[in-house]
């Protein structure tokens, strides 16, 4: 292994340092001084070739190439018909008998089986050059064999992960064509009087084992279905708006990518748009605020109101806030959590709050347990809270069945 580490390191400045099957390629290419490594795949009766290292050759192979596995000498190394090391192709009858030796040229190849955790054979590590080479040795077959092995454990990682991602996108595909999700809704409180204001509406998913919806909808995400999963919450969060009574709102989550997309603007083209505010989480970075402002535009034009969700627990703090210009900042529950009891916490609070009085923002306070953090967030300016003293995340007749709001307070007007 140290042998192998000298070698990778030697290569190093070729690679970026997380891609370690082309790093393994292009050492052992080097090292036995051949043109051409590659990692292929069997995929049915084809050879797929997943990884190459030919410089210069790219028109020759290069990454999602196939032949026939009845074109390579893949499936003869397997069954032994041709030995995994061969200096010279010309020595070997039944090289000579394939066309593709001739048609390349093959005039030496190594290539050795990358294995699954199965034990079952997912393709072959490979080098090969067009010219005969006598100095190639056991010793040579064995680093071949060595860069295999760190290969396939390469290979093995992202078959897992593959199987895990295609797992969990049929359980969200599922969840959306299905709509097993429930959607409940927690009452957004003023502080000073206990009226409801609004409702913030919530995504529950069943399941064992119980999987948070946050977790749902990061996987969602990373399976390329996050947008289409928000969307068909918010959608059925939406149906209901005209139940709610005036001038109640209804509050609906996305992330900055479902926004950015115009997919938010879409479904809300035929609601009440005055009555509705779009939170937006502030736990991952905005890969195209240009987008996301435009959108933001679009909305508050239409009378809907942009909130921060978790202010003071995500990616980019006041800087975030600063560049969206939000109708509304939600502190987190990290923020109000013993903020009777704390300095620290209670000195960050009052400095949003003074910020978000300059601002013209209003502030909501999430996550309030007990009456202590309900007083002192309100001695220290924040109008309105929500968590589980005030009310907790509830069907959406419990919740209407326990509303106390007078219809004349419009507090976010």
């Amino acid at each position: 292994m140290e042998r192998i580490a000298k070698l990778m390191a030697d290569a190093a400045p070729l690679h970026a340092p997380h891609d370690i099957i082309d790093s393994a390629l292009e050492t052992v290419r080097r090292h036995l001084r051949m043109e051409v490594a590659y990692l292929s795949e069997f995929v049915g009766d084809e050879v797929v070739f997943r990884a190459v290292s030919a410089p210069g050759l790219e028109d020759l192979v290069k990454p999602g190439d196939t032949r026939s596995v009845d074109q390579v000498y893949c499936r003869h190394i397997i069954a032994g018909d041709l030995p995994r090391l061969i200096r010279d192709t010309a020595d070997h009858s039944f090289a000579q008998t394939m066309p593709i030796t001739t048609q390349l040229p093959i005039g030496s190849h190594v290539s050795v089986p990358i294995r699954r955790d199965d034990g079952s054979i997912y393709g072959m590590f490979c080098c090969l050059s067009p010219r005969p080479n006598p100095t190639l040795n056991d010793r040579d077959l064995e680093v071949m064999e060595l860069f295999a092995e760190l290969s396939s454990r390469q290979v093995n990682r992202s078959l897992l992960d593959r199987a895990r991602r295609g797992t969990i996108e049929a359980s969200t595909r599922d969840m959306i064509d299905e709509g097993l999700f429930r959607v409940v809704y927690q009452p957004i409180v003023n502080l000073a009087t206990g009226e409801t204001v609004g409702f913030e509406s919530l995504c529950r998913f069943p399941g064992e084992p119980y999987r948070s919806p946050d977790i749902w909808f990061a996987e969602a995400a990373e399976g390329g279905l996050g947008e289409e999963l928000e969307i068909a919450v918010a959608a059925r969060a939406l149906i209901a708006l005209p139940l709610l009574p005036e001038p109640l709102y209804l509050s609906v989550n996305c992330a900055p990518e479902t926004l950015a997309s115009g997919a938010i603007s879409r479904l809300l083209s035929g609601c009440d748009q005055s009555r509705v505010v779009v939170e937006i989480t502030e736990h991952a970075s905005v890969a195209d605020y240009d987008a996301m402002l435009k959108e933001l535009a679009l909305l508050h034009d239409r009378g809907v109101r942009i909130a921060i969700d978790d202010a003071g627990a995500g990616y980019s703090g006041l800087q975030h806030i600063l560049r969206l210009k939000p109708d509304i900042i939600k502190l987190d529950m990290a923020l109000t959590r013993s903020i009777d009891t704390d300095y620290a916490r209670r000195s960050l609070a009052e400095a949003l709050s003074g910020f978000a009085r300059e601002t013209g923002a209003k502030l909501i306070a999430e996550g309030i347990e007990t009456r202590g953090e309900a007083d002192t967030l309100r001695e220290i300016g924040v109008a309105l809270g929500q968590g589980f003293l005030l009310g907790r995340p509830d069907t959406l007749g419990a919740a209407l069945g326990r509303l106390t709001v007078a219809p004349a307070a419009r507090l976010l007007a």
